[in-house]
């Protein structure tokens, strides 16, 4: 009784196992073919339209704004704005160490270019004092030259052909040689005694007066421009009822005074020529360098003088 008992009991616990095994299996299939359908319905599922569906459901249940499930509108997404990247602050600049390279200290460095410069100086110094002994040197040829020849100009008193034209159509002329004279004057002995200018002054005339009349409206232009030539001369004017000057006689005496100052520019190295009245009526100037005072210059400006033809203009461009 109890063998056959005990094989029934074993005998059910072999079915039971065997039913088991079975039932797992066949549950390990079923998941695994669910897995499949998931997947599936993963790959086919499309996010952007169950979107729109159920962006079109919300406004027909909202029951606002646009009634018509049928539209969508598109999702608007705000720019984003470019951020300009921060500039690095500057970087403080460093000083200059004061000691240099070799290691000399500010004191060293300061005599050293205190050294320096007093060379320069002293290099300019001694240039500028031998360009001075030039100027010098020239102005006192130019004087020597000048006094010898109004000498013997104050003995002969030439007649100087050259025409001395006041209007367009009047002129003095027939002027001939009165009285030069040529001196010179030089800086102080503190500055060097240098001589600094040289001047030549004569006077031309003639026994010729002459007459010009001018109208009203152009007295005081002619009576201004006779002062700054120099000349000497009367004016007669003619007046009208109401004591405005109609015209005017202007009786200009037949003399010319002529100068030439000769003057040191030592701080350009230069002689400078101012003169009056010397190849015409008015002023003039010239700017020589010393090396060009020479004989052949100063012959040149003896025949300007005496209206001869020259080559003054030419030789003082040297």
């Amino acid at each position: 009784m109890s063998k056959s008992k005990d094989s029934e009991t074993a005998s059910a616990i072999q079915d039971a196992i065997r039913a088991k095994r079975e039932g797992r299996s066949s549950i390990a299939e079923d998941i695994a073919e669910l897995e499949r359908a998931l997947l599936i319905d993963i790959e086919s599922f499309d996010l952007e339209a169950a979107e729109q569906r159920a962006r079109r459901e919300q406004l027909a249940n909202s029951g606002a704004g646009m009634v018509d499930a049928s539209l969508v509108f598109p999702t608007i997404v705000p720019t984003p704005q470019p951020v300009t990247p921060a500039k690095p602050a500057p970087r403080p600049t460093q000083a200059l160490p004061i000691l240099d390279q070799s290691g000399s200290s500010l004191l060293d460095q300061l005599r050293q270019q205190a050294e320096i410069r007093q060379r320069q100086l002293h290099s300019e110094m001694t240039e500028r004092t031998a360009q001075n002994e030039i100027i010098d040197q020239s102005l006192k040829r130019v004087f020597f030259y000048l006094h010898d020849l109004v000498q013997q100009l104050n003995i002969v008193k030439p007649e100087i052909p050259r025409p001395y034209l006041i209007t367009d159509e009047r002129e003095l002329h027939g002027l001939a040689w009165q009285e030069g004279f040529a001196d010179y004057r030089t800086q102080s002995q503190a500055a060097g005694a240098l001589v600094e200018l040289v001047s030549f002054s004569y006077r031309l005339s003639s026994s010729d007066s002459l007459i010009i009349e001018r109208d009203g409206t152009v007295v005081e232009r002619f009576r201004t421009q006779l002062f700054d030539y120099g000349l000497q001369f009367s004016c007669k004017e003619f007046k009208n009822a109401r004591r405005y000057v109609e015209r005017a006689e202007f009786h200009i005496q037949p003399a010319v005074s002529v100068t030439a100052r000769w003057r040191a520019d030592f701080t350009q190295g230069k002689i400078v020529l101012e003169a009056r009245n010397l190849e015409r009526l008015g002023s003039m100037s010239y700017t020589l360098s010393p090396s060009a005072l020479d004989k052949d210059l100063m012959e040149e400006f003896g025949r300007l003088v005496l209206g001869q033809a020259n080559r003054f203009r030419e030789l003082a461009k040297r």
